[in-house]
């Protein structure tokens, strides 16, 4: 049974694999096109790793293109179905300001909006500049970043219905402006099983509106290049950006 007083989506990952995979998310087609732009900057990149790899839908992909791929999240709801799923895939519990696994990697993706989690400029450098530490020189950071201030829509109002191994999934949500840089989201879920009835949950999530001077002061100091793209990627476009020779000191 869902504990539904004290549960949000990312402590229930199948149930979060159900509603998106029911939407039509193209992970193997956003992967691709990460990919390209990875090899587009760094030809022999061989190693990726994920931050905020959730229940490792882009994971699954990245590994037919990259011979090491790891993934990071901070939510044991969405890295154990991880696991489960992708058991040859190394994934680490992990807050992607302060993260540290010892080793560099070709490239680092962020996506799905994950960074709109942070809160306010220090935390958007300090991710930036622990991803920088965390790429070999010549490396590639690709990020999705969650809407602008400036193409926000207010009082959006969200749908779906998917029924996937006899469990039914319905997600309703309701998205304001939450403050001059913060979007507020509210969503409900009624998932239904047969010998289980119906329950219900909520969660709200609280992202941030970060402009794009914020992403371009962020990847600078980070000692990263920066930029922006759009066109070949559902949602708000991406943020590219490639490490400096010699930038940053090396993670311990």
């Amino acid at each position: 049974m869902i504990d539904q007083e004290n549960i949000g989506i990312y402590d229930v990952g199948d149930i979060y694999d159900a509603i998106y995979g029911g939407r039509g998310k193209d992970y193997r087609g956003e992967s691709a096109a990460v990919t390209r732009h990875i090899r587009a900057r760094h030809p022999r990149a061989a190693s990726v790793l994920d931050v905020g790899c959730g229940t490792g839908g882009h994971l699954k992909y990245f590994a037919e293109d990259f011979s090491v791929v790891e993934g990071v999240d901070l939510t044991e709801g969405m890295l154990d179905v991880a696991r489960r799923n992708l058991p040859e895939i190394p994934v680490h519990r992990g807050d992607m300001r302060t993260f540290d696994l010892g080793r560099r990697f070709d490239a680092i993706v962020s996506l799905f909006a994950v960074i709109g989690n942070l809160v306010g400029q220090d935390q958007l450098d300090a991710t930036l500049a622990n991803f920088a530490r965390h790429l070999a020189p010549g490396g590639v950071v690709v990020l999705e970043p969650w809407w602008f201030p400036e193409n926000f829509t207010p009082e959006h109002v969200g749908a779906s219905l998917t029924t996937v191994d006899g469990r039914t999934v319905s997600r309703v949500s309701h998205t304001v402006r939450h403050s001059e840089t913060a979007s507020r989201m509210d969503v409900h879920y009624l998932v239904a099983e047969p010998g289980k009835g119906v329950q219900h949950f909520s969660d709200t999530h609280v992202l941030s509106l970060y402009g794009r001077e914020q992403f371009e002061k962020a990847f600078a100091r980070a000692g990263l290049s920066l930029e922006y793209v759009e066109g070949d990627y559902d949602g708000n476009g991406l943020f590219v950006g490639v490490k400096r020779e010699n930038s940053g000191p090396e993670p311990s």
